[in-house]
């Protein structure tokens, strides 16, 4: 694909829609619909050189036997989804930061130790360009409700077990499922 242009379409409140256009190797136009955080898009460089926006918590309890996950009505899809922890990087935070305010905003829990901090991925590359960071790592505390009457979250602690019955019954974002999927297994 050859790059031509981005077009910004519409901006929203929270995200921008931009039209980005493509020649193709046999030379037909291409006109991708996408949304952005950025809402100053202008050349292909703009597309992937931002830095990670957002932070994605993938949490154990202190046994290390449990995962925590949020049952959150996500307003996109209009249902209760299972999902990490996440929330966007406010200026002048670091990941971990980010992922320690936005723990106590959601569930109530702290914080108490980032174990693995991954490498910058895309949050959902088929729409955005948004990227984030994952912090595994451990919480403690007793749960709260969420600061935001925007959210509506219900947080808990899963056994394995407890996940893979989640797993053939509910909803779940794809990376949380994917990564559910694969720890629930695990001995």
């Amino acid at each position: 694909m050859k790059y031509k242009a981005t077009v910004k379409q519409q901006q929203g409140e929270y995200l921008a829609y931009y039209h980005v256009l493509y020649e193709t190797a046999q030379g037909h136009q291409k006109c991708y619909e996408m949304v952005s955080r950025d809402p100053s898009i202008g050349c292909q460089e703009d597309l992937f050189r931002k830095q990670a926006e957002a932070v994605i918590l993938i949490l154990h309890d202190v046994s290390g036997e449990k995962i925590l996950l949020n049952h959150e009505f996500r307003m996109a899809v209009g249902e209760w989804v299972y999902n990490f922890p996440a929330g966007l990087i406010d200026a002048g935070e670091t990941a971990a930061q980010a992922a320690a305010r936005e723990l106590r905003e959601e569930t109530g829990l702290h914080l108490v130790s980032v174990d693995d901090t991954w490498p910058e991925s895309y949050s959902a590359v088929g729409l955005s360009n948004e990227k984030g960071v994952v912090i595994v790592g451990t919480a403690d505390g007793t749960f709260g409700q969420s600061h935001s009457d925007m959210e509506e979250i219900q947080a808990g602690w899963y056994t394995r077990e407890q996940v893979q019955h989640l797993l053939q019954r509910e909803r779940f974002a794809a990376r949380t499922q994917a990564y559910c999927i694969l720890w629930s297994r695990m001995r």
